[in-house]
């Protein structure tokens, strides 16, 4: 990885999930690539309107104007589209005075390929099988899904994650699915004291939390959640392997089996991570949500 984005917090996002390109997908998929280019080409100059994640990513690269000049979150476009046909794509960055600059254009190839050789923390696409791909070149990745939510709730960047499968390995939820509840909840609490494996997004929450730390406490734009299904003896587990990593979580919801939609949308979410796709469509109704296609609930 290049030293110019070493120390960076670095998003890669793809088109369809930064802006809605739902005219133009719907082109390609009911007229071909041809015709899908001859659109793009024709309307390069009308701007295109926001998409699921572009209040996450406005609010990410708001960050380095409050750190004063010191650039310490990169967004990086990843796109299927070929560079002549994503001309209408920088220009709807420009008209947004959204800072990025740097893209990858493959031309109908996936651009999972890619994210190792930009140093990427996170991918979010709307593509489920490039995210599959990223989750197997260990980066944290999710399917982002339509949300019926209103958009920005908050001037904080708010970040919500699952536990199991997802910050941490599906080691338990393994005992879960195939054991049932009270099996699990023994097996958890005769391991309170062992830590958890780390799950797809550890990386990137260590990351997140090195550019919180860069702020007062009280005053952090970055606000995070874990939302999980676990509830006590199952919650000691959690909260000791979080104090192993050295990570902390500004809240922790431990709602044992309650729907999170309502505990999300009070919380804020900019963005809700979950393993599975029961969950992630009940919070798509409030918040902007990724689906992460990881472990057993996924096999």
């Amino acid at each position: 990885m290049s030293q110019d984005l070493a120390n960076k917090l670095v998003i890669a996002i793809s088109s369809r999930a930064l802006f809605d390109l739902s005219d133009s997908h719907e082109v390609f998929t009911n007229e071909g690539l041809e015709a899908y280019s001859r659109y793009q080409i024709d309307n390069e100059e009308k701007i295109l309107e926001r998409g699921e994640a572009f209040p996450m990513v406005k609010k990410l690269l708001h960050l380095n104007d409050m750190l004063e000049g010191e650039t310490r979150v990169e967004v990086i476009l990843l796109s299927r589209n070929s560079a002549d046909t994503g001309l209408r794509i920088f220009n709807s960055i420009e008209h947004y005075k959204l800072d990025i600059t740097r893209a990858a254009f493959c031309g109908g190839e996936s651009p999972y390929r890619y994210i190792n050789a930009f140093g990427c923390h996170l991918f979010l696409s709307t593509h489920a099988d490039d995210v599959r791909h990223a989750l197997e070149y260990g980066i944290a990745a999710a399917t982002i899904i339509a949300s019926k939510s209103g958009g920005e709730h908050s001037d904080q960047l708010r970040f919500a994650f699952d536990g199991d499968a997802v910050l941490f390995s599906d080691e338990a939820e393994k005992i879960y699915k195939h054991q049932g509840l009270a099996a699990f909840s023994e097996s958890e609490k005769a391991a309170a004291k062992k830590p958890l494996l780390g799950g797809p997004f550890k990386h990137f929450l260590s990351a997140l939390q090195g550019l919180q730390r860069e702020f007062p406490d009280q005053q952090s734009p970055i606000r995070t959640a874990l939302v999980t299904a676990r509830s006590a003896p199952a919650h000691e587990r959690v909260i000791r392997t979080l104090r192993n990593w050295g990570i902390r979580i500004d809240e922790s919801l431990f709602l044992g089996g309650l729907s999170k939609g309502a505990f999300l949308k009070s919380f804020c979410a900019d963005v809700f991570f979950d393993d599975q796709p029961v969950h992630c469509q009940s919070a798509s109704e409030h918040v902007a949500t990724g689906h992460v296609p990881h472990g057993v609930a996924n096999d």
